[in-house]
């Protein structure tokens, strides 16, 4: 009686996404309420076998000899073969779900209870097999059923790669308003007449796959797949972890994740992995989460080697205490703030990097461009509005900034504003009679932009801050009593004492001139360096320096080899003793081979090296400087923003074009149990 009350009682509320991944945490599924032993099965299918393929497996001694796991064992067994890193074991996936325990057992059946650790008998595997009771169904209702889940996947796939909803309010026959998904589907009957035997009216009622959930189940597998294959990409790699913030429309919190790395043709990637919900904002329920998802696709946070967050509100300190976290498992996971994200300055510079491919990439257009400021300074000196001589008044270009350094960027912006007039002048005839459709679209671009309030906002204020710099107290004060005197307000003394006007009868001590000038002036640019130091530490600072010794431009003069084996040092992870040493001799061999090809001469970005050197087949001739390499181009300086989960497809719409409907079908059919079996 009481294990019947029991079995009848109300089952406790379980988080589905909290269920374990390594199979000897998990309790056994009999444990489990009998109302919800269907829901854990199938979130258990969904996620798949615990494969940890970047993990260490341990070696074990088995007679004479050491035997360890071998990872390719998971492509040979993919759909039940699951390792535990707990217990550094084997178990089988399916005997979990479906076959009742029974205490120990030996032979295959380890694989069910206390887990299998014979590395040297793989033949175990082959023999371990999980059979189904499958139901005889005709063959026609299978292919019926078949071609009709595949037009569901068509009709989901488009609708994802669009970025569309795919249902209405409701989706009744009557309605006037069926939703996308319906629509389409109908469309595409309409034009295939196998599809339309089938489907909507001509499917049975209960297995017309259109309902809501069919709906969510087929855009769930696409994701997860899209997920599988972008963890392909990395390839057990190392990688940068971005994490956002985003609230979903009932405001609860959630994480959004995405991966940066460099793929095996050298480009570098960010690849949106889904959104995390969190139930509170704590450091360690983030970091908590980052676990379960890195578990759940076999990663591990000892290959991460970048970090960047951006988080508002409450969440924002909890990002700074995780970054900790995580550095205590990666300590080569560097955090780097991306300061021109934060002044929303990141699309400025893209603009005006765009601006100098634009003008820049002809010769024609730079002529252009210089007879036009002339003419124009000509007339300016023929009215009076400017003087003429030596040293004033040069002819004006546009130049790119040569280095990482403030100052090439600020010329940059000084001759851009300088020659504005003539810029939009250049842009108007590149938009009305290019040849180039592209360099039109980009100069109609250009144009929108530079009529906008934004960009005379950041150019001026890029401007002020090194004018600011440059000119200094003298010039600021000077122009503090042009303004009063101009306006007809009181004047100050600069040598007379201070007095504080909240306590005027108080004796300070202190001049006018220490307190507008230590005290103000100088506080004020003390707070901005130490924002500037908050964001970037010593070690950060260094890594940035030391990156710019890759830089291609002029034929790599910023290239320095101690800087570069400086920056090996920082990554102990990825460069062993020997290998550091190697790295020394190498970077000459390096920077021989390369300045003498002349495929290297016109690159523009670390970017461009990397694709170069894997067109090249040179990553392989120079393995360290290209492993260094990578790590720079991972470091994050900028994060990627989403919102809500559908996005995986839509964000990742290249990886989705992949993914094939046989493969949706499967995971599709392991997700529940379905009306016909495949």
């Amino acid at each position: 009686m009481e294990q019947f009350l029991k079995r009848r009682s109300p089952p406790s509320n379980i988080e589905l996404d909290d269920l374990p991944h390594d199979p000897a945490k998990r309790k056994n599924i009999q444990d489990y309420h009998p109302d919800q032993r269907d829901e854990v099965r199938r979130k258990y299918l969904t996620r798949g076998p615990c494969q940890p393929r970047s993990h260490t497996f341990k070696q074990k001694s088995v007679g004479n000899a050491l035997w360890r796991f071998n990872p390719h064992w998971f492509d040979q067994y993919p759909d039940w073969f699951e390792y535990s890193m707990a217990e550094e074991k084997a178990f089988c996936l399916f005997c979990y779900l479906f076959r009742v325990q029974v205490g120990k057992q030996s032979g295959c059946d380890a694989f069910v209870s206390t887990g299998f650790s014979s590395w040297n008998k793989d033949d175990s595997f082959s023999k371990h097999s999980i059979r189904h009771a499958l139901h005889k169904q005709n063959d026609i209702m299978k292919d019926e059923y078949r071609i009709r889940l595949s037009a569901s996947i068509d009709v989901s796939r488009h609708l994802l790669h669009q970025g569309l909803s795919f249902r209405a309010p409701t989706e009744k026959e009557v309605s006037t308003n069926k939703g996308n998904f319906i629509e389409l589907l109908k469309y595409t009957a309409s034009q295939n007449e196998a599809v339309r035997k089938v489907v909507l009216n001509n499917a049975p009622k209960n297995n017309q796959m259109t309902s809501p959930p069919i709906q969510k189940d087929i855009a769930h597998c696409f994701a997860e797949e899209v997920t599988k294959s972008v963890i392909q990409e990395i390839d057990n790699d190392i990688f940068a972890l971005l994490v956002d913030e985003s609230a979903d429309v009932s405001d609860k919190e959630q994480m959004a994740v995405v991966f940066r790395f460099v793929d095996k043709f050298g480009l570098v990637k960010e690849r949106f992995i889904g959104i995390s919900h969190v139930k509170e904002t704590s450091s360690l329920t983030l970091k908590h989460a980052i676990d379960s998802l890195f578990a759940k696709n076999g990663l591990s946070l000892k290959k991460v080697r970048g970090q960047g967050y951006d988080g508002a509100s409450n969440m924002k300190g909890e990002f700074n205490r995780l970054r900790l976290l995580i550095l205590k498992e990666s300590r080569s996971a560097y955090y780097v703030h991306c300061f021109a994200h934060q002044l929303q300055l990141e699309n400025f510079f893209d603009m005006i990097h765009l601006l100098l491919n634009v003008i820049g990439a002809s010769c024609k257009r730079k002529v252009v461009l210089t007879e036009l400021n002339r003419k124009r300074m000509d007339e300016r000196i023929k009215n009076g509005e400017i003087k003429s001589g030596t040293g004033l008044n040069q002819d004006r270009s546009l130049k790119k900034p040569g280095n990482t350094r403030w100052g090439s960027h600020y010329k940059t912006l000084f001759h851009l504003a300088e020659i504005f007039p003539c810029i939009v002048e250049v842009l108007e005839h590149i938009q009305n009679y290019g040849t180039d459709s592209t360099k039109r679209q980009q100069a109609y671009g250009l144009l929108k932009y530079f009529h906008t309030f934004d960009f005379f906002f950041y150019l001026q204020m890029m401007l002020v801050l090194q004018k600011l710099r440059d000119d200094g107290w003298d010039d600021f004060v000077a122009k503090v009593y042009s303004f009063s005197e101009k306006n007809e307000t009181e004047m100050t003394n600069i040598e007379d004492e201070f007095v504080d006007s909240r306590k005027p009868r108080t004796k300070t001590g202190i001049t006018n001139l220490h307190h507008y000038k230590v005290d103000c002036f100088y506080t004020v640019l003390d707070m901005q360096l130490q924002e500037f130091n908050d964001r970037f530490d010593e070690v950060n600072s260094e890594l940035i320096v030391c990156m710019a010794s890759l830089i291609l431009i002029d034929s790599f003069r910023q290239f320095d080899k101690s800087k570069l084996v400086r920056l090996a040092e920082l990554y102990p992870d990825d460069f062993s003793f020997v290998e550091w040493r190697s790295l020394d001799h190498q970077l000459d061999i390096y920077l021989d081979n390369v300045q003498k090809d002349d495929r290297f001469t016109n690159l523009e970005s670390l970017g461009d090296l990397a694709r170069v050197l894997v067109e090249t087949r040179k990553h392989l001739s120079h393995p360290l400087v290209y492993r260094l390499l990578k790590l720079c181009l991972i470091l994050p300086v900028t994060t990627e923003t989403v919102e809500n989960d559908c996005l995986v497809c839509f964000i990742e719409k290249h990886v989705l074009e992949t993914i094939t409907n046989e493969t949706v079908i499967k995971r599709f059919q392991n997700m529940s149990e379905r009306r016909v079996h495949l």
